[in-house]
C-alpha cells in the first residue's frame, strides 16, 4: 500500500460536471418563466356580459401585461448569458456550483419582484426592488464567469477576446440597467419600464442590427 500518496480531499472532486448545473438552470428558468404569466389573471366574470366590460375588465391588468414582457426579457437574457458561460467552460467545482446555485436563487427571485413591481406600479420602491434583484443576478453572472477563469475552469482554447467580450456584456447591460433606475427616480417608473424594455429589446436582437451587436 503506498502510504506516500495525500488522501482525496472531498471538497476537490465535488461538483465537476457542469452539465448538471445547466440542466438544473433550464428547469429553473422554466419554473420562473412560468410563474410570471401565472400572476396575469382573468378579469372576474361576474357582471362582464359584453365586449366593453370584458375590456374594461381587461385595462386595469395593463402593468401586469408589461411587467410580464420585461421579466420574460430579463430571464431570457440571464439564461442565454449563463448558457453562453457554461458553453465555455469545461469543468466546475464545489466553489463554481455554489456560485452558479446563488444565480439561480436570484432567478427565483423574479416571480416575486415581478409581481411587486405590477401591484405598485407607481411606487418608486417597487422599481426599485426589481432593479436591485436585476444587480444581484447580474452581479452574480459576472463573479460566476470571473471565478470560473480565476480557477481556471474555463477551457484551454478560449481566448482573452471572449473573456473581454463576456465582462463588457455583464458591465454594459449593469450600467444600462442602472440609468433605466434613475429614470424611474426622476420621471417615474412608466417611463423607466419602457426604458429598460428597449435596452433588452437591443440586447435580444443587436446580432441583426450590425451596429449594436458590438456590446
Amino acid at each position: 500500500m503506498d502510504r506516500s500518496r495525500a488522501p482525496i480531499v472531498y471538497n476537490e472532486i465535488a461538483n465537476r460536471s457542469v452539465e448538471r448545473i445547466a440542466a438544473l438552470s433550464d428547469g429553473l428558468f422554466a419554473i420562473a418563466m412560468t410563474l410570471i404569466v401565472l400572476e396575469i389573471r382573468v378579469p372576474t366574470p361576474e357582471g362582464i356580459t359584453s365586449d366593453q366590460q370584458l375590456l374594461q375588465g381587461l385595462i386595469p391588468l395593463a402593468p401586469r401585461f408589461l411587467t410580464y414582457l420585461l421579466s420574460f426579457l430579463t430571464l431570457g437574457i440571464f439564461w442565454n448569458g449563463q448558457q453562453t458561460q457554461l458553453s465555455y467552460i469545461g469543468r466546475g467545482n464545489r466553489n463554481y456550483s455554489w456560485l452558479s446555485l446563488f444565480f439561480l436563487a436570484t432567478i427565483a427571485l423574479f416571480p416575486f419582484t415581478t409581481s411587486l413591481l405590477a401591484d405598485f406600479f407607481n411606487l418608486r420602491l417597487a422599481l426599485g426592488l426589481y432593479w436591485l434583484n436585476i444587480f444581484v443576478t447580474g452581479s452574480a453572472i459576472y463573479a460566476t464567469w470571473a471565478y470560473a477563469k480565476r480557477a481556471g475552469l474555463v477551457r484551454s482554447d478560449v481566448g482573452q477576446e471572449i473573456d473581454a467580450a463576456i465582462r463588457r456584456r455583464i458591465t454594459v447591460a449593469q450600467a444600462l440597467y442602472a440609468t433605466g433606475m434613475v429614470i424611474g427616480l426622476v420621471l417615474g417608473t412608466v417611463p423607466a419600464v419602457f426604458f429598460i424594455v428597449l435596452v433588452q429589446l437591443n440586447f435580444a436582437i443587436a446580432p441583426r442590427l450590425g451596429v449594436l451587436n458590438r456590446i
